[in-house]
């Protein structure tokens, strides 16, 4: 038998994967070995695997995850699932890199003003967006900002400029809501503006990020209830500016660095479910719910439970209602659910779930860039 098979040691040395990475492959059932000698444990392998031993060593090179790697490697031929598997990640890729590129523009900035702090200027980024989209978009982040002490950097709403789209981002750690918009650069100016900054246009990749106090964040979204068409923002090193309606307000912003917001945004949903806001509220309101220690502090709150079923059915029900066999169950905390959805009106939802420990999506139709996502409650085994 052994004549026809292929040993670990001619696998690895004619594959690219090592001896060790062989073995936990076959332990993590993605490339089994064919064989097993009962008396060494030695493995042997198939002439066929050889195929899929170089394949694997390739996927391996680019980072893809293990269940990936599984999926790939276990997809059946004609499907376009292992095609669909690499665009994913290489569209995870590419978003690591253009984070990447935020990331070192902002370190070089960092070393200019560590080797010559005497010389470096505080730049303003000057933009306008439309004063009713700002505060649907303060409106759509408000609820998740953070109240914990201790965490002083969740206290507060980030304003992420980049390029031409203004990014709102607010988190306590068990949810996060994104609101985006697209913006107006007016220009970019030094301080102190000198005569050639005054009317030099903004630069198109123009990039900064503050974090308004939550104080700031309500006084701006009352400022913005004036009824002007435009809002005109001012974000610069350690303070922001917003006018509006022949009004202006203007404080500082907080002194933290705020935690990496785009990885944790970046979900791999299983399941999407279209329905109305209106309805997922109702059956929220309705539906039983239980006690379980999941809050802020580890404090009780009020869970409830998404259900769906084979047939892509959405119910709500509590912790220890019996389960549905072959059903896929979230469990979250309810008021924050409620929180996360419009207060009225029908508006339609999607529902992005990706299993019991993964993270809730509630997105809108049409804005990409708004949605909430809820941390999962871990159900009692």
């Amino acid at each position: 038998m052994e004549s026809d098979l292929r040993s670990i040691g001619e696998l690895a040395r004619d594959s690219g994967l090592s001896v060790s990475a062989l073995r936990f492959y076959d332990g993590a059932v993605v490339l089994a070995s064919a064989w097993v000698d009962p008396r060494t444990g030695y493995r042997w392998y198939a002439p066929g695997q050889l195929a899929d031993a170089r394949l694997l060593a390739r996927l391996r090179r680019v980072g893809l995850p293990l269940a990936d790697i599984r999926a790939v490697l276990g997809a059946a031929p004609g499907t376009g699932v292992a095609h669909r598997v690499l665009d994913a990640h290489l569209g995870r890729l590419e978003d690591g890199l253009a984070d990447a590129r935020r990331e070192l523009s902002l370190i070089r900035r960092l070393i200019d003003q560590r080797e010559s702090p005497m010389t470096v200027t505080t730049i303003e980024h000057r933009f306008t967006v439309p004063a009713r989209e700002l505060a649907d978009a303060l409106d759509a982040v408000r609820f998740a900002v953070g109240s914990d002490p201790e965490l002083p950097v969740l206290a507060g709403v980030l304003f992420d400029l980049d390029g031409g789209l203004l990014r709102l981002v607010a988190t306590d750690r068990y949810r996060m809501a994104l609101a985006e918009l697209p913006v107006t650069a007016d220009r970019v100016a030094e301080a102190p503006e000198a005569p050639e900054a005054r009317d030099a246009p903004a630069a198109v990749g123009a990039s900064v990020a503050v974090i308004v106090p939550t104080a700031l964040v309500d006084a701006v979204r009352a400022l913005l209830g004036s009824g002007a068409e435009r809002a005109e923002l001012a974000l610069g090193d350690g303070s922001v500016r917003v006018e509006t309606g022949g009004h202006r307000i203007e404080g500082a912003t907080l002194g933290h660095d705020y935690p990496d917001y785009r990885a944790l945004a970046r979900l791999d949903p299983v399941h999407r479910v279209d329905l109305s806001a209106a309805e997922l509220r109702d059956a929220v309101r309705s539906a039983a719910t239980g006690s379980l220690p999941s809050g802020p502090h580890g404090a009780d709150c009020e869970v409830a439970v998404l259900t769906l079923d084979a047939d892509g059915r959405l119910t709500v029900a509590a912790p220890d209602a019996e389960r549905v066999p072959e059903s896929v169950r979230v469990a979250v905390n309810r008021d924050f659910l409620l929180e996360a959805l419009p207060d009225t009106g029908p508006g339609q939802l999607v529902l992005e779930l990706g299993g019991p420990v993964a993270p809730l999506a509630i997105r809108t139709p049409g804005h990409p860039g708004t949605f909430s996502i809820l941390m999962p409650v871990r159900l009692p085994a």
